[in-house]
């Protein structure tokens, strides 16, 4: 298969949710970069390093028959001259279905390679819930967050 050249890491990602939201796995690993150092975490999982770890991973997911519609918000990008991270929230909705599940954040990491912009590492998590104004007594307890 021939993949496409993507001149910058945007078109990269704005491949990346197209096939994602097809299940489309062809489309899928020619976001990804050719390299055994690629990784990948979906929600809840572990890490899955290796070029067909990450093909099978993917072709799991996609074999549960749902298609996805994403919007991306509150983008946060840095750029350099070879690699380019993507901060992001997916709001996600499945296809025939009205609800609108919570939000994942993701970073997604760009490495711009002779073959142009590819995707090396995809790490997705929920996003925690919206802030809510805190209690006095909530206000005075220590930060749970350990990192």
């Amino acid at each position: 298969m021939k993949k496409t050249i993507y001149a910058n890491a945007q078109e990269a990602e704005a491949a990346f949710y197209d096939a994602f939201g097809k299940s489309d796995l062809e489309a899928m690993m020619a976001v990804w970069a050719d390299d055994e150092e690629i990784y990948c975490v979906h929600p809840g999982g572990q890490r899955i390093a290796g070029l067909e770890n990450v093909r099978e991973s993917w072709r799991r997911l996609f074999n549960n028959g749902q298609s996805l519609n994403f919007q991306l918000r509150a983008r946060h990008e840095i750029h350099g001259m070879m690699i380019a991270v993507h901060n992001v929230y997916e709001q996600i909705t499945v296809a025939g279905q009205g609800a609108v599940r919570n939000p994942m954040l993701a970073t997604n990491i760009y490495l711009r390679t002779d073959r142009g912009w590819r995707m090396v590492a995809h790490h997705a998590s929920p996003a925690p819930p919206a802030a809510t104004p805190a209690s006095a007594a909530e206000s005075k307890r220590a930060p749970t967050t350990l990192h």
